[in-house]
């Protein structure tokens, strides 16, 4: 399977750019979204995510700042 993530820093932050990359790569559904800090790994999405990925699925991040 090919599963995508996004994070943003805040609500304020807009998550189009990262999105409209992956979406040529990955098929929407299977693009997780958070919007909150990364100062650490308490996300909603993410938790999502990494209950769902199994060995040998791809992960796409476009970006990791």
């Amino acid at each position: 399977m090919i599963y995508g993530y996004i994070r943003v820093s805040s609500r304020d932050q807009n998550e189009d750019r990262q999105l409209n990359a992956l979406k040529t790569l990955v098929a929407q559904k299977n693009i997780y979204v958070d919007k909150q800090s990364g100062k650490d790994f308490n996300r909603p999405q993410y938790k999502k995510l990494l209950k769902l990925l199994k060995k040998d699925d791809l992960l796409y991040i476009k970006s990791i700042d």
